[in-house]
Order: structure tokens, then C-alpha cells, then sequence
């Protein structure tokens, strides 16, 4: 990948009623729009997110990290693994974003880390063929429940072999999807992929999908 220097803003999402703040990173000709959605308990700052997505950005791709929730909802512990709740307000985003001047004419794909990967995914499902690529990072596709089968865009679910839960719970939901799909299995990986290189290679990952599917 080449050295590319993203410029980076922070944005208010209007979801409704609320503001959810964010932050925008587009590099010189973006090919797609990659939006997160963090796991319970995190937030935009989320480290491993903010790396992937200065990953994605060495590959062209625009990212948008955004609080799902706001401190007030943060607050309820209920409210974290409220996937219904969570996957609206991704839909939410992904409207603001395309009715933005600038990302409106970018491809969407969605990146789920843990609870937000059942988040990312439901709202694909509904939002359908908007919604060009899904990737997740130790996520819970299991929470997406019977919605998984809707989910009509190309997914890639990407595990720490170490993750042994988390792993058996991918390949079920891996099972269940309809569309174009990979489980990758990062070796020696645990689910923070905290060992040497292991968020790196989610990254890499990550960036060909997307790059794959929405150029």
C-alpha cells in the first residue's frame, strides 16, 4: 500500500432527534465509504478501529468512526447489547453519509468489531443493496438472529484462532449467510488480536475486501 495522508474532521451524525459525533477520514480519490460500529462499551476512539481504519486509508478507502450510542445511553448497561437499537442508528449514519456532498457518491461497506458486528450486519440487511461489503472483527454475528440470512452483502468474518467461543459462534453464522462470504481465522490470534501482527493482518484483510467490493 502506498503512504496516504488522510485528512481527518469531526462531524455531528444527525440520527433523528440526536447528535452522534464523528470522525470522517478521506484520503485523496476514495474509492468507498467504510463506516464502523464499535463493540459495548467503546466509542469512536476505539485504538484497534482507529488503526484499521488509518489501514483502510492506505488503501483509498474513506472511513467514518461514530459514537453508537450517546453518554447518557452509554450509561445503561442493557443499552450495549440492544442490537436493534444499535443497527438503527447504523442505518442512520449510513443515510447521513450519503446524503453528505462529500461522501454521498462513495460505495458503503460496514466494519462490525464484537457486538457491533450484529449491529452492522442487521442494518445491512435492511438496508440492502446500499450496502456493498460487511466485515467483522471478533464479532457476535450470532446476535444478528434470523436477520443473517437477509444480509445481501458480500461478508467477510475475520476471528483469532484463540477466540475458541467466539470462532464456534462465526462458523454457525457463517453457515446461515446467503451471500458471497469468507471466515478468516487469524492464527495464534485471541479476541483482541493484541498479539505481534495480528491487527495487522485483520487490517490487510479488511482493506482487500472492501477494495474488492467497493471500487
Amino acid at each position: 500500500m502506498s503512504t496516504r495522508v488522510a485528512p481527518e474532521k469531526n462531524v455531528e451524525i444527525s440520527v433523528g432527534d440526536l447528535r452522534l459525533s464523528g470522525t470522517v477520514g478521506t484520503p485523496p480519490g476514495a474509492r468507498g465509504l467504510v463506516l464502523f460500529a464499535h463493540g459495548s462499551g467503546s466509542s469512536r476512539l476505539s485504538p484497534r478501529n482507529v488503526v484499521v481504519a488509518r489501514g483502510l486509508h492506505q488503501a483509498g478507502l474513506a472511513t467514518l468512526l461514530f459514537d453508537l450510542l450517546t453518554e447518557r445511553e452509554d450509561r445503561v448497561y442493557e443499552t450495549r447489547f440492544d442490537i436493534t437499537l444499535l443497527s438503527e442508528r447504523m442505518i442512520g449514519a449510513a443515510e447521513w453519509a450519503l446524503a453528505e456532498p462529500s461522501t454521498g457518491s462513495l460505495r458503503l461497506g460496514f466494519f462490525g468489531a464484537s457486538t457491533g458486528a450484529a449491529a452492522a450486519l442487521r442494518a445491512a440487511a435492511k438496508l440492502g443493496p446500499a450496502v456493498f461489503a460487511v466485515v467483522s472483527r471478533g464479532g457476535r454475528p450470532d446476535m444478528t438472529g434470523a436477520v443473517i440470512a437477509d444480509v445481501r452483502s458480500p461478508t467477510l468474518l475475520i476471528v483469532g484462532e484463540r477466540d475458541t467461543t467466539v470462532l464456534g459462534l462465526n462458523r454457525r453464522a457463517f453457515a446461515q449467510l446467503r451471500v458471497e462470504k469468507e471466515l478468516a481465522v487469524v492464527a495464534g490470534a485471541t479476541h483482541l488480536f493484541e498479539e505481534p501482527g495480528a491487527l495487522e493482518e485483520v487490517t490487510r484483510l479488511a482493506a482487500d475486501w472492501f477494495v474488492r467490493h467497493l471500487s
